[in-house]
């Protein structure tokens, strides 16, 4: 053990054998699965990720025949979404699948330390108030997705099967089903029918497109490798180092392995094939990190296997389409240095399932379709708040080389040393565990004004006042873009939206039966 327990005895091999089985009888076109439902599914949904896997299980709880499309069943090997924010663990507990982050060999984290100018400020998660076992969970994110895959795979209510959806059937405006096709089957296209279809095809979605406005940006590059038999400064917490030009984080995912993901701000990243980017890693990052990581970086960046993804923002702009609904990351993406995806995708689950249980019936696809428009308002407030929350931060952590952005930067993070009562609402925020968008505004004004009455100590001078003026007008353009882009009254005010407000339309349920 390095720094942290094996808390749950490690891997779980018969996760990698179930779904081997499925794979295997995917390229037959087929589900190896027992007990497979016959006939129609009630819900198709397109990616196996952590939202698609998740889903699939929770409405097939519900009694819901749910087929699932994947394109690649096996583990996979990212850099994102390994770590699970307590307010996600929350939500996974809701859902029944907390046993997901057993047999993976996945560290409790329990809150995270910044470092700045060789000084510190730690900010524990506020979990007083809960159960012991809620805290962050940092995994690998092959291994969690495949835990999720496993238990979905194993409900009778659900078949998994291994294609790519190549396009969604659509008949007089109405989304169908889906066209796909499998390794067995070569070029021909495949179809599947249901009268609901969730695409939740990640952050690459190709489907997207005919069922939203994506309005995609992409800010900076996430470059990552993995430090092996490497023991971080503060066990059991992730670290954020405000680095310049941006900032580094490390985190626990196993027993043995540290995460390091290095913010690489711009649209072009130096090239991996040449050596420039271990070059830039170990002259322009390796001095900036606390003096016990140095080495353990610069042998993992000697190492190799570097990987790199852009770090995409896209607001919620879904355009409400009878027969489909979009869900995860090909609905909605923030800047990955919070980590919260995962927690916002398992939020909207719990809303989803919440709203088609009392639904005996989906058959009625533009009376869903409507009912459904409550989904995208219900889920704005903590999603909406997370996303802000998260674009935030990065601005402010990451800020360009102007006196005001340096200034903010310093102020934030001396806000943050205060610690207690002062940083109660931020740390809230950062943890998912209260995804209030009122809570946000209160914390960045909280650190605005903190930032301009310190400068405006001990008398306001005219340069101190003009210092102040452009310090509340940087806060003003980091937090409210995010909250515009978003949607201020959908954010802020949903039970002001009609939609908020939807009844199971009676075509969907037992009142129309009856």
């Amino acid at each position: 053990m390095v720094y942290g327990a094996r808390e749950d005895g490690g891997r779980d091999g018969g996760v990698i054998e179930s779904l081997d089985m499925i794979r295997n009888g995917s390229r037959n076109g087929t589900s190896s699965q027992p007990g497979i439902f016959k006939g129609h599914a009630d819900v198709i949904i397109v990616g196996a990720g952590v939202a698609g896997a998740a889903l699939a299980h929770t409405l097939a709880k519900d009694g819901r025949r749910v087929h699932v499309i994947e394109r690649d069943l096996s583990e996979q090997d990212r850099i994102v979404g390994e770590l699970l924010q307590p307010g996600g663990h929350l939500k996974l507990v809701e859902l029944g699948l907390e046993d997901c982050v057993d047999k993976i060999d996945s560290q409790r984290v329990y809150g995270y330390v910044l470092f700045l100018d060789g000084k510190t400020a730690t900010l524990s998660y506020p979990t007083q108030n809960y159960a012991s076992d809620v805290a962050g969970r940092g995994f690998h994110n092959g291994r969690f997705v495949q835990r999720l895959r496993q238990k979905a795979a194993s409900h009778p209510n659900v078949k998994v099967q291994q294609g790519t959806v190549t396009s969604l059937i659509e008949e007089n405006g109405t989304i169908k089903g889906v066209r796909y096709k499998t390794k067995a089957d070569g070029d021909r296209v495949l179809t599947a029918h249901a009268p609901l279809t969730v695409v939740c095809d990640g952050c690459f979605s190709n489907l997207r497109r005919s069922l939203c406005y994506p309005k995609i940006e992409v800010s900076s590059y996430f470059v990552g490798v993995v430090l092996e038999d490497c023991e971080l400064p503060f066990a059991n917490h992730g670290h954020l180092i405000l680095a310049d030009p941006s900032p580094v984080i490390f985190y626990p995912i196993s027993s043995t392995e540290v995460r390091y993901l290095v913010d690489v701000p711009g649209q072009k990243l130096p090239s991996l094939s040449n050596g420039d980017m271990a070059h830039y890693l170990k002259s322009a990052i390796a001095p900036q990190l606390p003096a016990e990581l140095q080495k353990a970086f610069i042998s993992a960046v000697d190492k190799g296997n570097i990987k790199s993804i852009p770090c995409r923002s896209m607001p919620a702009t879904a355009r409400p389409t009878p027969g489909a609904i979009l869900l995860g990351d090909s609905l909605n993406m923030r800047h990955p240095s919070t980590g919260g995806g995962v927690s916002v995708a398992l939020y909207d689950i719990v809303i989803l399932r919440d709203l088609l249980r009392p639904l005996t019936s989906l058959n009625d696809s533009p009376a869903l379709c409507t009912y459904l428009e409550s989904f995208y308002i219900r889920r704005k407030p903590a999603a909406s708040t997370i996303n802000a929350m998260a674009d935030a931060l990065y601005k402010v952590i990451s800020p360009p080389p102007d006196l005001t952005a340096q200034m903010m930067r310093k102020a934030c993070f001396d806000y943050l040393r205060l610690r207690d009562i002062f940083t109660f609402l931020g740390v809230s925020l950062f943890s998912c565990l209260n995804p209030s968008p009122y809570a946000l505004v209160l914390h960045f004004s909280a650190v605005a004004f903190f930032a301009v009455g310190r400068e405006l100590l001990p008398y306001p001078s005219p340069h101190r006042l003009l210092i102040s003026a452009k310090m509340l007008q940087k806060a003003a353009k980091i937090v409210l873009p995010s909250i515009s882009a978003e949607g201020v009254r959908e954010m802020f005010f949903p039970a002001t939206v009609p939609a908020f407000y939807r009844k199971p339309p009676p075509s969907l349920t037992h009142e129309f039966a009856d």
